[in-house]
């Protein structure tokens, strides 16, 4: 069985996972890897996190700092400038203001981004240092003649790519430890991959596990995702690379969170997906996008027992209850439903995901762990 710590607020959760990483828990690690699902307070957690690590003088200014991050706010640092008047001219404009810029213009960190960059998309880019801008070009075949595009926008995910190329060419120098982030101890990434397909989420964590798996690296690491293809494949690509800790974050609501050590069941947040959906069931609070968590659930399973479709795996005796089983979960799970724009169902769609859950765990006897029912239990009193 393994261990559960219960922590009132995200400050605690911080300093545990700092105790982690300095060896107030034996033995040392070296990272921090977790799962946690959307909305669970992941990007405030990394926020807590580096706040730990600051200090102040008199006058409540920082005089030191001892992380560097990658979450949705260093994402915010990058705007597009998209010409609006002449829709020629549009570039990605950096927030200097920022410390995470520190010491831009003496680094020339051009070369450094290519490396990475170059691995997922074939697009050119030119560092504007004294602008704070990016331009972006890309090269075209037309009639069989190749030309470049000049300034263009690229793509949602292509943004993205460049964003965390331009964050681990930062990391590589903090690895190498360049004077400009010889502050940095530790480096906390906030799930990466948003807008990335499965297969540049698979690339994303393995460029990401060699660059952490330098040779002579001493920066300790945190890494928290939603993603359950991105965590399983960090979980086999560092395996005893480095000394880490491994972890399911669980929101308790008013009473607080919890971490499940995931040591030895790699795969437990497919249970803790579970548990979240009964427990959502109990409190009847069911919003769109559980779906999607539920027909993620079928198609593991289904693919754990070799079938081809999750009709399979759908519980029901009856064989009209399957077939509408099924149409509702393809339909509420490919609709344009967002865990940041939530939308609760209604009832009649509340007493259908009730029946299709309640009939996959009548069918398939999960354990789930004593944490989550005791909540259930409590949502339901």
């Amino acid at each position: 069985m393994s261990t559960i710590t219960n922590f009132a607020n995200l400050a605690e959760v911080a300093v545990h996972f700092r105790k982690d990483l300095t060896g107030d828990h034996r033995p040392m690690k070296d990272l921090v890897l977790f799962f946690a699902h959307n909305r669970t307070g992941k990007t405030r957690l990394s926020m807590e996190f580096k706040q730990a690590g600051k200090e102040f003088d008199d006058d409540g200014n920082v005089t030191n700092r001892d992380t560097l991050y990658f979450n949705a706010f260093t994402e915010d640092l990058f705007s597009w400038n998209n010409d609006l008047e002449n829709d020629t001219n549009r570039t990605l404009k950096l927030n200097s203001d920022s410390v995470f810029f520190n010491g831009l213009h003496e680094l020339d960190l051009d070369v450094k981004i290519e490396s990475f960059f170059n691995n997922y998309v074939d697009l050119k880019f030119d560092i504007n240092y004294e602008a704070s801008t990016v331009a972006f070009a890309r090269s075209i075949t037309i009639d069989g003649n190749e030309e470049t595009v000049e300034n263009i926008k690229i793509s949602r995910g292509e943004e993205t790519l460049f964003i965390w190329c331009f964050f681990l060419a930062i990391c590589q120098l903090a690895i190498d430890k360049d004077p400009a982030y010889s502050w940095v101890k530790y480096v906390y990434i906030d799930d990466p991959i948003s807008s990335l397909d499965e297969n540049n989420a698979i690339a994303v964590a393995c460029d990401l596990c060699n660059l952490l798996t330098t040779e002579g690296n001493q920066i300790k690491t945190v890494i928290s995702t939603h993603h359950s293809l991105f965590f399983n494949v960090l979980y086999n690509e560092f395996g005893r690379k480095v000394k880490n800790k491994r972890y399911f974050l669980h929101n308790k609501g008013v009473d607080g969170y919890a971490l499940q050590d995931t040591s030895d069941t790699p795969f437990f947040h497919h249970i803790a997906t579970l548990s979240e959906l009964k427990k959502v069931v109990e409190s009847n609070k069911i919003y769109t996008y559980h779906f999607n968590a539920l027909r993620s659930i079928l198609e593991k399973t289904a693919t754990f027992f070799g079938y081809d479709k999750i009709d399979k795996c759908i519980g029901s005796l009856r064989e009209e209850d399957e077939v509408l089983f099924e149409r509702a979960l393809q339909l509420f799970s490919h609709g344009k439903y967002s865990v940041f724009d939530p939308v609760e169902m209604g009832n009649d769609n509340k007493e259908l995901f009730k029946r299709i859950l309640e009939s996959f765990l009548n069918k398939y006897e999960f354990y789930l762990p004593q944490i989550f029912n005791e909540e259930i239990q409590a949502a339901a009193e």
